[in-house]
């Protein structure tokens, strides 16, 4: 009941928020009044979970109702367009479509235009004809992107692996333990909330430009990433094996080392394995901003408009990032 109205509050919400802004707002200026703005969202929220508690009572099912498995079978032998919810989906969804293509300003003449295609045009001309002359420099960076990533990966596992235990509800039990839980997922996830290319230009100012700084930013990244989904393999264990060691009085290491690490150790390194194969694409954009790598060079290559030396590093990127992929695919088949 409380998630079903939770969800509907927020859709019905969103909604009458979208309305008020339509029949109301009539500059950027207004919505600028960030109060106003949250107690009225706040507001809607609220006559949004009334909404639904009113169709509730009335045995309409509701969208959140239908997702939560609330509903009273009211519909349940309706056909699909007869239903609320159905309605208040394609009404959700086609609000949020209108509003993504107003605030992106998609528009198809601008992308068919006469004098913008050319440019493009000139531009692809320039990257299917590579300057090969650059690929020796090419291939030193790549080697060194491809170090970078595997540098950050390997730092990043022991801390992650650690992390995850402290950061898996079924492993942190009890009032101290659940605020440490509450805590460490916390700064997880806003450690990882926090793109790479941001950790990239704190570093950049921190120890200065070049490789050092893109292997940390992956490095931190990496971290928070992969304790989330180590932890996550840790929730999903089964039960079994942790009742039988506790059951010979084994401490939490011990139940931990014994009964949990058997069971997530081949997920560890399948995750790990990818996450070096996303680290070595992700060096190629935090080079961008002074991470080092051939993301430097691509940068420099760019910014002079100078497109037949960015299709030879783009030819190298893809080559590269092919190769690891593939390899990694068979490694993690092999892990299963």
């Amino acid at each position: 009941m409380l998630r079903r109205t939770i969800f509907d509050g927020i859709v019905f919400g969103f909604l009458l928020c979208l309305l008020a802004a339509a029949l109301f707002v009539t500059s950027e200026e207004q919505l600028l009044q960030l109060g106003l703005i949250s107690a009225l969202a706040l507001l809607f929220f609220v006559v949004g979970c009334g909404i639904s508690l009113a169709l509730s009572s009335h045995k309409i099912v509701t969208l959140g109702a239908s997702l939560f498995g609330s509903h009273q079978g009211v519909e349940d032998d309706r056909p699909w367009y007869r239903t609320f919810w159905c309605w208040q989906l394609l009404v959700s969804l086609l609000a949020t479509l209108t509003v993504a293509v107003i605030k992106t300003e998609f528009s198809f003449v601008e992308l068919f235009d006469q004098n913008g295609f050319a440019g493009a045009v000139r531009l692809f001309k320039g990257l299917l004809d590579p300057n090969w002359d650059v690929l020796p420099r090419a291939v030193l960076n790549i080697i060194e992107t491809i170090f970078m990533a595997f540098l950050a990966t390997t730092l990043a596992i022991p801390v992650a692996f650690l992390l995850s235990f402290v950061c898996a509800k079924n492993i942190m039990q009890g009032p101290w333990a659940r605020v440490v839980y509450f805590v460490m997922r916390t700064f997880l996830n806003v450690t990882r909330s926090i793109e790479a290319l941001i950790w990239a230009i704190i570093f950049s100012v921190w120890v200065g430009i070049g490789p050092f700084a893109g292997m940390l930013a992956l490095m931190i990244h990496s971290i928070a990433s992969l304790a989330k989904q180590y932890s996550e393999m840790v929730e999903s264990v089964e039960e079994g094996p942790i009742e039988a060691i506790e059951s010979t009085g084994a401490n939490k290491l011990q139940t931990i080392w014994y009964a949990i690490v058997p069971q997530v150790l081949l997920p560890y390194i399948s995750f790990t394995v990818y996450r070096w194969d996303i680290n070595v694409r992700m060096a190629t954009i935090i080079g961008l901003v002074g991470g080092g790598g051939i993301g430097t060079m691509l940068v420099q290559y760019q910014g002079q408009a100078m497109w037949r030396e960015v299709g030879c590093i783009i030819v190298v990127i893809a080559v590269v990032v092919w190769a690891l992929d593939q390899a990694s695919a068979y490694v993690r088949e092999a892990l299963k």
